[in-house]
C-alpha cells in the first residue's frame, strides 16, 4: 500500500487541477459571452443614439426652416399695418378725433411689438441654422453709444425714469461686430426700461484686464429673485411677478442677446435682487478674429477672439 500511495497523490493532483482549468476555462468563456453581449449592448445602444441625434438633428432644421418662413410670411402684413399707421398719424387722409388718434397709437405700438417678436424668431432660427454672417469692423464706443442714445431717445414715453449713458472715456476701439453688440445692448437697455417704473437706466461700459471690455446696463428696476436668475436667458423664459403678468413679451430678447455674445466670443451677466435692480452685461474682447484654419470658412464658426493680433490691428494699434 505504501508503494501507491505517491502515485495516488499524483493522480489526485493531476485531477484537481483539471478541476480548476476546466473551471477557469468555464468563467473565461462565461466571462467573454457576457462582454460579447455586453458589446452588442453598447453597439445597439449607439446606434439608437445615432438615429436619436438624426432626428433631432432634423426636427432642429425643420424648426429653424419653419420660423424662418413663418417669420418672413408675417413681415409684410405687419409693414403695411405700419405704413398705414403712419399715414394716419401724418393726417394725409385727414383730422383724427381723439379717441382715433388713441386707437391708431394702440394699433402703431402693437404692430411694432409684432415686429420685434418677428425679428427675434428670424434671428435665433439664423443662429440655429448657423447662418448668422459676423460683420467685425473697428468703431469707437463713444459712437455706438451715440447711435443707442438716438434710437431711444422717440421712444421714451416715461418721464419718471431717466436713460443715462456714461461717456466711456479712456477705452479703446473695438474690432467686432458693432450690430451685433448693438442688438445685445439694445435687448437689455428695453427690458430695463419696462420693468424700471421710475428711477433710471445707466449704460456704462468698462476695461475688463488688457483685452476685454464689458458694456452693462444697470436699473433700479423691480429686480430679479435669485432663484429666476439661471433661466432669464433660457428661449421664451419670463419671470412670474405681478408687473411681468400686465407686460407683453416673448422672452427671447435675452437668449438671443446670450447667444449672439457668444458668437461674439464673449459671454453675459446678470446681478440682480428683489426690489433692488438689476445689471445685465456682456463682455466682449477688444478685438474678435478668426480663429486659425478657419479663414475660409463662412458664417460665423470660424469666429474666435484674440487679445493681442488681429485683423488690422497693425494700422490701428496706435489708436488703442
Amino acid at each position: 500500500m505504501s508503494s501507491s500511495e505517491p502515485g495516488t497523490a499524483h493522480d489526485t493532483d493531476a485531477s484537481a487541477l483539471t478541476r480548476q482549468l476546466a473551471e477557469s476555462r468555464q468563467e473565461s468563456d462565461d466571462l467573454r459571452a457576457e462582454l460579447e453581449e455586453t458589446n452588442r449592448g453598447v453597439v445597439a445602444l449607439y446606434a439608437e443614439l445615432d438615429a436619436q441625434a438624426e432626428q433631432l438633428k432634423k426636427a432642429t432644421e425643420l424648426k429653424s426652416r419653419f420660423l424662418a418662413y413663418m417669420s418672413h410670411e408675417f413681415r409684410t402684413p405687419i409693414n403695411a399695418i405700419r405704413s398705414i399707421t403712419r399715414i394716419l398719424n401724418d393726417r394725409m387722409d385727414g383730422p383724427l378725433t381723439a379717441e382715433q388718434e388713441k386707437q391708431v397709437g394702440f394699433v402703431e405700438t402693437m404692430a411694432s411689438e409684432l415686429a420685434e417678436m418677428v425679428d427675434d424668431l428670424l434671428d435665433l432660427a439664423k443662429i440655429e441654422a448657423g447662418r448668422v454672417e459676423i460683420s467685425p469692423a473697428w468703431f469707437e464706443m463713444v459712437d455706438l453709444f451715440s447711435a443707442l442714445r438716438g434710437m431711444f431717445r422717440p421712444v421714451l414715453g416715461n418721464p419718471a425714469t431717466a436713460l443715462i449713458f456714461e461717456e466711456p472715456e479712456g477705452l479703446p476701439k473695438l474690432y467686432t461686430d458693432d450690430r451685433k453688440l448693438s442688438q445685445i445692448l439694445r435687448n437689455f437697455i428695453s427690458n430695463a426700461l419696462k420693468f424700471t417704473p421710475e428711477g433710471e437706466v445707466r449704460v456704462t461700459a468698462m476695461r475688463v484686464g488688457d483685452d476685454r471690455v464689458r458694456f452693462s446696463v444697470a436699473d433700479t428696476g423691480i429686480g430679479i429673485a435669485p432663484e429666476h436668475h439661471a433661466a432669464v436667458f433660457d428661449d421664451y423664459s419670463q419671470v412670474d411677478s405681478p408687473v411681468q403678468k400686465r407686460l407683453r413679451g416673448t422672452g427671447l430678447g435675452l437668449s438671443l442677446s446670450k447667444q449672439l455674445a457668444t458668437l461674439l466670443g464673449g459671454h453675459v451677466e446678470l446681478e440682480s435682487a428683489l426690489g433692488e435692480g438689476s445689471t445685465f452685461s456682456v463682455t466682449l474682447p477688444v478685438q474678435l478674429r478668426r480663429r486659425p484654419g478657419t479663414e475660409a470658412q463662412g458664417g460665423e464658426d470660424g469666429w474666435g477672439w484674440n487679445g493681442q493680433g488681429g485683423p488690422g490691428n497693425e494700422q490701428h494699434a496706435g489708436q488703442a
